[in-house]
């Protein structure tokens, strides 16, 4: 501020005789008195969010991505997705408050460019065989059920080696990013990353089989939140928490909510699911997106495995993390 500017606005302020003086004569300072009322209260008693609770259906996705698959190559998009947007008042994106989810296929023969990022970022694949991913030189497959992680400023990139296109469903920590903003992209300088590896036990792959057997030796939830579940190991993303859980037919979970955003996929299977008060009837490889603080309620019409996604871990690593069970 000018000296001059500064010195009228020091006067303003000693000559306030009220309040609208006196907030008139900080405005020019930039700043605001914390005891007005606005429009969003700075301090709330609960989680108050313009995120809705919406389910999208695979199918309906998978024909977006067919009638893309027609018009656009990897050539023109690097990743041939469709980005599930939360029809929140300002959002025009994010699939909750820290997370993005979207649907992405590749077709038989096309490889898709590596790139780094410093979003957090997970792929469940929903129909796949012969595809495959490069992370950091290791290149795993992508067969249907398998979950792969891409931690941040790994190079990564996709191909496909099958004979039919190959679909999944992507997640990824975007919107936090976004929101803290240390947001950094960068193509591979060459296109494509080297590959220094072939395998299939890579770290950064869980498969469908090892998912099942780990289901099978874990424990119901005494409390009914929850299915037999357990939580898939991604320490280099701290900020998603990941978990499946099974859910037999004609089973209903406990109602809860959480200070958490969440997720959920049912990777078999078909149930509805109460998110706040809305309700949703799902199948496999739909996509149910629960914000933070709405009560949470699953019923499986038939066995199910339903994944789920969340910023559990970043809210607890504050001490923001808040449980309620309904009575």
């Amino acid at each position: 501020m000018e000296n001059l500017d500064r010195a009228g606005s020091l006067a303003a302020l000693r000559d306030a005789g009220n309040l609208d003086a006196l907030y008139q004569a900080i405005a020019p300072l930039n700043m605001t008195p914390g005891w007005i009322k606005r429009d969003k209260p700075i301090l709330a008693a609960a989680p108050d969010t313009l995120f809705k609770p919406m389910h999208w259906a695979y199918d309906d996705c998978k024909a977006a991505l067919d009638a893309a698959s027609r018009l656009i190559n990897t050539d023109l998009a690097e990743r041939r997705n469709m980005v599930l947007c939360n029809p929140a008042e300002g959002n025009d994106y994010a699939t909750t408050k820290t997370q993005v989810n979207a649907y992405q296929t590749i077709l038989p023969g096309e490889v898709a460019r590596s790139h780094r990022h410093t979003p957090h970022a997970l792929r469940v694949i929903i129909e796949a065989e012969g595809s495959f991913s490069v992370v950091n030189g290791d290149k795993h497959p992508m067969e249907t059920g398998d979950i792969v992680l891409t931690p941040g400023w790994c190079w990564h990139g996709h191909g496909h080696d099958g004979d039919a296109p190959a679909y999944w469903l992507d997640g990824l920590d975007v919107p936090l990013t976004a929101l803290l903003e240390p947001m950094f992209f960068e193509p591979h300088p060459d296109g494509f990353a080297k590959v220094d590896r072939v395998t299939q036990d890579s770290p950064y792959r869980f498969t469908w089989e090892t998912i099942q057997a780990r289901l099978e030796g874990a424990s119901p939830d005494e409390e009914g939140y929850f299915g037999r579940r357990i939580q898939l190991e991604a320490d280099e993303m701290p900020t998603i928490a990941i978990t499946v859980e099974r859910l037999d037919a004609g089973q209903t979970t406990r109602r809860y909510r959480h200070s958490a955003n969440t997720v959920f996929s049912p990777m078999m299977g078909a149930g509805v699911s109460r998110i706040g008060d809305a309700e949703f009837s799902w199948t496999r490889g739909d996509c149910v997106a629960a914000p933070i603080w709405h009560w949470i309620e699953h019923r499986a019409e038939e066995d199910t495995v339903l994944f789920s996604m969340s910023d559990e871990n970043l809210m607890r690593f504050a001490n923001y993390y808040r449980f309620e069970g309904a009575a």
